[in-house]
């Protein structure tokens, strides 16, 4: 009778942080060269954050693009040597190194014929698209990379409204890996781009997760994305690359 009227007892949330992950393989935090940290006391809010939530390795990738951010290995390399020294300063011991996110643009295709990439461990090239059109010949250039023995990375394909599933299936067919934000489990960008997040996840797509960091809003909603079900399920399935960066 009376266990009509009870209630039915939840579940205990499972709590867990980004150890399963390791490596954030896509962020902003070198100061002063894009649109993201801004200075190395910026940087410093931003790792903070991300070591506290199970972060162990920082792979960052500031902006390389041809009308904005004119950045190549020295601008970046010397972003990297500033912020590593003010980390010992401030006593954060985590292992940073750099890379780039690559604009698909004219530019672009420069840097790969010749060789002038900015690769995530010698091998891999994160770039992302126009998020308003889609570019034209994307499989050529994928192809172009992967001619060369490097592992193409698209970055956040669920933020690009024209790109279809099929389409991503077909990128990742020729040798592309997919990025996915974590960020966007949230519904931080918008529903729709949640939707599409969510339908990477589930059709087995996403080969990594980062945080795309910029600033602390992101750092909040990467820490909020950790009770979304669709990580959890990433975390369960097993298939994420990231740890293999370390």
């Amino acid at each position: 009778m009376f266990g009509l009227f009870s209630k039915k007892k939840k579940e205990p949330q499972e709590i867990f942080d980004y150890d399963f992950v390791s490596v954030d393989m896509h962020s902003h935090v070198l100061p002063g060269i894009d649109d993201g940290a801004q200075s190395v006391e910026e940087s410093v809010v931003l790792i903070r954050e991300m070591v506290a939530l199970g972060i162990k390795k920082i792979i960052a990738t500031p902006h390389i693009m041809a009308d904005y951010y004119k950045n190549n290995a020295t601008t970046i390399n010397t972003a990297l040597n500033t912020l590593t020294e003010h980390l010992k300063t401030e006593n954060i011991d985590i292992a940073i190194q750099a890379a780039a996110e690559h604009y698909y643009d004219e530019f672009f295709t420069k840097l790969i014929d010749n060789n002038e990439l900015m690769l995530i461990n010698n091998q891999y090239v994160l770039f992302e698209l126009a998020f308003t059109s889609k570019p034209p010949n994307v499989i050529y250039t994928i192809q172009k990379i992967t001619d060369k023995g490097l592992t193409p990375i698209l970055a956040h394909p669920e933020r690009y409204p024209y790109l279809t599933l099929q389409e991503a299936e077909s990128m990742r067919s020729w040798g592309c890996r997919i990025q996915l934000n974590a960020i966007s489990l949230t519904g931080y960008y918008g529903k729709e781009v949640k939707k599409s997040a969510e339908t990477l996840v589930d059709a087995g797509m996403v080969d990594y997760i980062s945080s795309d960091m910029h600033h602390p809003r992101h750092a909040h909603a990467f820490k909020t994305a950790l009770q979304t079900p669709y990580l959890k399920k990433l975390k369960d399935e097993g298939n994420l690359q990231n740890i293999h960066l370390l």
